[in-house]
């Protein structure tokens, strides 16, 4: 599995993930301060899962139905970076398999794995 960590994923979280194994890529080494509809495209187009804890993401897949590889919405405010991490890892270990094409939200107690809905024809 690819991932493509948007920039308000903090760096830390980043390198945990990478020391553990996983293939992600960071918005904030490459092309910060891109638009949300530039980070999808580079997401869709490297068929990368986009890490995100920006909740505009869920309007622009489901609402304006966007194609994306998949998108993993963290809600893990208020803990420490650490404790976020570890989540994080802990579900992309256990759910790796049914994230791809899905629209997934982690909270610090679920992981709701969700298929959008079918995306516009351009």
């Amino acid at each position: 599995m690819k991932l493509l960590a948007d920039e308000c994923i903090e760096r830390t979280v980043v390198e945990y993930l990478r020391s553990q194994g996983f293939a992600i890529d960071y918005i904030a080494e490459n092309l910060s301060g891109a638009s949300d509809d530039v980070v999808l495209e580079m997401a869709q187009s490297s068929n990368a899962i986009l890490l995100t804890a920006d909740k505009d993401f869920g309007e622009i897949v489901f609402r304006q139905r966007r194609a994306s590889a998949g998108v993993i919405l963290t809600r893990l405010h208020g803990l420490r970076t650490s404790n976020k991490a570890m989540i994080i890892a802990d579900a992309l270990k256990e759910y790796s398999d049914e994230m791809e094409g899905k629209f997934v939200v982690i909270s610090p107690t679920t992981v709701r794995i969700s298929r959008p809905p079918i995306s516009k024809k351009d």
